[in-house]
């Protein structure tokens, strides 16, 4: 799908489908997403460059995804979608900055793209007036919808580990406390895939703004040179945190695995003391099954309650002893 953002006399004009030329020389955003072939080919001839394929945007070698090209910049990097349709997960898109137009490639449909679309709408004169100034403006959209999935995640991490030590303290039954820490262990699981994926995202972050900075000469205008300090330290700082959230996530895994161990090895411990236990009136039962024709025992007439005792107190002596030991 092809949409175009043009500001005209201070109002925004937002097209989507089919363009002429002209048209998409006068946007300032060029939006493609999953687009077709003849789509390309208008925005290649309007903008008189090529735009990379499918294919050229998975590549990963720097040169690959950060070069220039004449007088257009060519900005590459992995973005987080998905956090809250539930199908997660990193999507190359592509920042083609031109000197009058800036066209955009993707393949899926981050949530700050759709906000910024609607911030747009509301002040275009303000986020659309030049396009390194909505690419730098784009950018934010995108640390600051990475910031509020960062807060949100650890607040949902903090909520599990304090329910499964809850649990782990309190006498719970054994289900629920079961489930208490397959819930904290898959929202670890999510913590660690959200983070990973975030730093992935402020890491692709950071290349661009690495690779503007040495460019700013001819890819920033000065007005918007400030908004890329400000960019390096709010990546800086989300990448920080995000470390941060990975590392706290490892701890609470580790302190979970322990609890279930300590679980695992309570239970161990039940089925080895009666293991032992019944070890001793099992000898002998043993003996006393023995088919043999001279077993003086057999013509008592307290033999049977005589073994039954003698089981009795072989299996409770064990018992006995392991409390004393401190083992039970």
């Amino acid at each position: 799908m092809l949409t175009t953002y043009t500001v005209d006399n201070g109002a925004l004009l937002v097209r989507e489908g089919p363009h002429d030329v002209e048209a998409l020389r006068r946007a300032i955003w060029i939006d493609l997403l999953t687009p077709t072939q003849e789509e390309e080919r208008m925005v290649q001839a309007a903008l008189r460059l090529e735009i990379p394929t499918r294919e050229e945007m998975q590549e990963i070698e720097s040169s690959s995804r950060l070069y220039k090209e004449d007088d257009a910049f060519f900005l590459t990097a992995p973005f987080l979608y998905g956090m809250d349709g539930g199908e997660m997960g990193s999507t190359a898109i592509t920042f083609v900055l031109a000197h009058n137009t800036l066209a955009t490639v993707r393949y899926a449909t981050p949530k700050a793209f759709a906000v910024f679309s609607a911030r747009c709408h509301r002040t275009p004169a303000a986020l659309l007036n030049s396009p390194d100034g909505v690419m730098l403006h784009l950018f934010e959209q995108i640390v600051d919808r990475l910031a509020d999935n960062l807060e949100r995640i650890a607040a949902d991490m903090d909520r599990a580990s304090q329910s499964v030590f809850r649990s782990a303290k309190a006498k719970v039954k054994a289900t629920r406390k079961d489930a208490d820490l397959r819930d904290v262990l898959i929202t670890l699981g999510q913590v660690g895939e959200v983070t990973t994926r975030a730093i992935e995202t402020l890491l692709g972050l950071s290349r661009i703004l690495t690779f503007l900075t040495a460019e700013k000469a001819t890819a920033v205008r000065k007005e918007n040179q400030t908004l890329i300090k400000s960019l390096v330290r709010d990546v800086r700082s989300l990448v920080e945190h995000a470390n941060f959230l990975n590392s706290k996530a490892n701890f609470l895994l580790d302190a979970v695995l322990g609890i279930i161990n300590v679980e695992q090895s309570a239970i161990i411990k039940t089925f080895t003391v009666a293991s032992v236990a019944l070890m001793p009136p099992t000898l002998i039962a043993s003996i006393y099954g023995m088919n043999f024709e001279r077993m003086p025992e057999l013509q008592w007439d307290l033999g049977y309650p005589m073994a039954l005792l003698l089981m009795i107190v072989s299996a409770l002596l064990p018992i006995v002893y392991f409390k004393r030991k401190g083992w039970l």
